[in-house]
C-alpha cells in the first residue's frame, strides 16, 4: 500500500536510504532535510502493519513545470514484487495533478525507468538549479546517473 509519508516515517526512510547510499547507488539525505522534505515523499507500507515502510520516493517540484523522483528505494527482500512501480505511479499522478509537465530522474537503473515511459536525455537539458544537491555527492563533477525524463 502506498501513502503519503509521515514524520514517525523519517527514521526508517533515513535508515534505507542510507542502506543504498553507502552502495553507492543513491546520494544520502541527512536526517534534518528529510523531515524538511517530508510532503515530497510517499511511502510504500505492509498491508499488516502502516508503520512498516518497505520502500519510498518522493516527487520534488523544481520549477513551474518541471519535477524530480528523487530518493526511490525498496528493501531488498521486496524487489521484483512492485513495489518501485506503486510507488512512481504515485509520484507521477501527484505531478499531474500539481499540473507538472515533464518529470526528471538521475538513475543507474535506466529499464526500470524506461518501462515507465522516461526516455535519455542529456543532462545539460535539465535547468542548473537541479545541479544544488549534488554538490554534496562524492561523485560530483563526475557524475556517472542517466538523466531521463517523461513528458506527462
Amino acid at each position: 500500500m502506498v501513502r503519503k509519508a509521515k514524520t514517525r516515517d523519517v527514521p526508517q526512510i533515513h535508515a534505507l536510504l542510507s542502506e543504498f547510499s553507502s552502495q553507492g547507488a543513491l546520494l544520502s539525505r541527512p536526517l534534518s532535510r528529510l523531515y524538511d522534505n517530508i510532503r515530497d515523499f510517499f511511502v510504500f507500507v505492509s498491508d499488516s502493519d502502516d508503520s512498516m515502510v518497505i520502500g519510498c520516493c518522493a516527487l520534488q517540484v523544481c520549477w513551474e513545470d518541471l519535477a524530480e523522483i528523487r530518493s526511490l528505494a525498496v528493501r531488498s527482500d521486496w524487489w521484483g514484487k512492485g513495489v518501485g512501480t506503486a510507488l512512481v505511479k504515485h509520484a507521477l499522478a501527484d505531478a499531474v495533478d500539481l499540473e507538472i509537465r515533464e518529470v526528471f530522474a538521475l538513475t543507474y537503473v535506466v529499464p526500470f525507468f524506461e518501462k515507465h515511459g522516461f526516455v535519455k536525455t542529456d543532462r545539460s537539458n535539465l535547468p542548473l538549479k537541479i545541479w544544488a544537491d549534488c554538490i554534496e555527492c562524492v561523485k560530483f563533477p563526475d557524475c556517472d546517473e542517466t538523466a531521463m525524463i517523461k513528458k506527462l
